[in-house]
């Protein structure tokens, strides 16, 4: 029978940086063996941003919990998208994407993914 395991706040992986946004896994491959899944939350903080960048092997979809700002999107990050608490943002894969907080509070995101390790690819940013 498969294990059912609950991960709780102080086992969170640390994940990655990118730019000031960092990310802290509660499924993913090393804590649970998940291999078709992977959540976790990532923060950033007032007036910052993650790098610009793409995911090769995957689709995301982003929970926004709170804090107010911008998902800037396409090739040359030449849209935004107005963000905040309650919406849902899905990124299918190559989607060039940075979220930004705009407001005075710390921006919580929940990411998921369809795959347990992703390969991210940093572009240059042009605006945030």
């Amino acid at each position: 029978m498969p294990e059912i395991k609950v991960v709780h706040p102080d086992d969170l992986e640390v994940e990655i940086k990118s730019g000031a946004m960092t990310r802290l896994a509660g499924v993913s491959e090393a804590l649970t063996g998940s291999t078709g899944i992977h959540l976790a939350i990532a923060t950033i903080p007032p007036h910052c941003a993650s790098s610009p960048h793409y995911h090769v092997n995957c689709e995301s979809a982003i929970y926004v919990v709170k804090g107010n700002g911008r998902f800037v999107i396409g090739d040359n990050l030449d849209f935004e998208l107005a963000i905040g608490p309650g919406d849902f943002i899905y990124v299918p894969a190559e989607a060039v994407h940075q979220p930004v907080n705009d407001g005075s509070e710390d921006m919580e995101i929940i990411v998921a993914r369809n795959t347990p390790v992703e390969i991210v690819v940093e572009v240059e940013p042009s605006k945030a």
